[in-house]
């Protein structure tokens, strides 16, 4: 399968989750490809790995005039180039594809699905936006269906053609691009609409699977369930599946063990909004048995921050104990006011008497976090940001005589 021969491509944000993904895959589907990033990530050794050659740069350098560039959202306005979204589209028109969006839990049920047509030889292409570390990364180029994370956070999943269209969840996660829950519904009908000819799974429609599953919590149970669906309308059927499903392990950063130390097992996880840290914690409580559940939480988005600051705080409320840091700003700019402190006030009136905890950086919060713990409990490092770098640290403190 060689669509893209002949094309010659350069990615600016190469080593992004998503357009690193699209780079291999375009890589493999015959383009020879080249990229630029302002630094070093995880994903690199995989474009790498594919023969991708990358400039490492703190400023973008002009796109190449003898090739086509495509420039992550992050760059937009400052890079020429076409859209990644619009790459994206153009790629999934090119193989029978399985887009998988929604407001929570797209990830992981992308990669249960490129996992189950992996492990049964359906010799599936993927574009994930996380790591899988079964699948050994986020991409793939085969000759079989092809697994789509879409994206809402931008609109940009309207623009994805779908044999088999798929909506996790509906909730408001992004507040900077949607006024209203309503509004969030209204762009997925939208899409929907525009694939008449797609089969179509609705994942708030359909019962949590109860099945032995390697992953924890309903949340979980309800991914697999839609997973299920779309593997059935992909001609895998369920006896085939259940089987494999049940073998799949998670992807990166999805209540990941990251170690013990001190008698205290750490994990990670990527829960941002409300509804996701709820459900991580509510796993993360079958898991630690009858310890402590210790949440360092990373606040992402300051307009995020600003509208669900006490929904946040009600969700930290299931945790013993809990440490807020500063915001991540990611894409946006500051907002006067806005701090991860909104977050911790809020879990103080949330749950008067539990113990809380305010700290500027994930390393100071890490900090905190290990003169809390004791042996037995499970601590759990919580946000899309950067608060995983802080896992090093937590388990170094965890590790001292206690």
């Amino acid at each position: 399968m060689q669509p893209l021969a002949g094309r010659r491509l350069w990615f600016a944000g190469i080593g992004g989750a998503g357009l690193s993904a699209y780079a291999v895959i375009a890589r493999a589907w015959g383009a020879d490809v080249a990229g630029w990033d302002r630094k070093e990530t995880p994903y690199l050794a995989a474009v790498r790995a594919a023969g991708i050659p990358v400039e490492i740069a703190d400023e973008p350098p002009v796109p190449p005039p003898d090739r086509e560039a495509v420039v992550s959202t992050a760059y937009a306005g400052h890079v020429a180039g076409r859209p990644r979204a619009a790459f994206l589209a153009e790629l999934a028109g090119l193989a029978p594809s399985i887009v998988v969006s929604g407001a929570h839990g797209k990830t992981t049920t992308a990669a249960m699905i490129a996992f189950v047509l992996e492990r049964l030889g359906r010799d599936p292409s993927y574009a994930i936006g996380g790591e899988i570390p079964q699948l050994g990364g986020n991409a793939r180029a085969g000759s079989g269906w092809f697994v789509v994370e879409g994206d809402e956070s931008d609109r940009t999943v309207a623009s994805l053609p779908a044999r088999i269209a798929v909506v996790t969840n509906v909730d408001l996660d992004h507040h900077a691009t949607f006024a209203s829950r309503a509004e969030v519904e209204a762009l997925f009908a939208s899409w929907l609409a525009a694939l008449p000819d797609a089969e179509v799974v609705r994942g708030d429609t359909l019962e949590p699977l109860e099945a032995p599953l390697a992953v924890p919590g309903e949340h979980n149970r309800r991914n697999a369930a839609v997973a299920l669906c779309a593997l059935e309308l992909a001609g895998v059927g369920r006896e085939e599946a259940l089987p494999v499903l049940a073998e799949f392990r998670g992807a990166g950063r999805r209540l990941e063990s990251r170690g013990e130390a001190g008698g205290v097992r750490v994990l990670d996880d990527y829960a941002h909004h409300p509804a996701e840290v709820a459900a991580s914690l509510r796993a993360a409580r079958d898991l630690a048995g009858e310890g402590r559940v210790l949440v360092l939480f990373q606040p992402h988005l300051p307009s995020r921050t600003q509208h669900l600051a006490s929904e946040l705080a009600g969700a930290l409320a299931l945790a013993d104990a809990a440490c807020v840091t500063d915001v991540y700003l990611a894409r946006e700019e500051p907002i006067p006011g806005v701090t991860g402190k909104l977050v911790a006030d809020s879990l103080c009136e949330t749950r008067p008497g539990m113990r809380v905890g305010w700290a500027p950086t994930p390393a100071e919060g890490a900090t905190l976090v290990a003169a809390w713990a004791r042996r037995g409990d499970l601590a759990l490092t919580v946000g899309a940001g950067d608060v995983d770098a802080a896992v090093p640290e937590l388990l170094a403190r965890l590790g001292e005589v206690r």
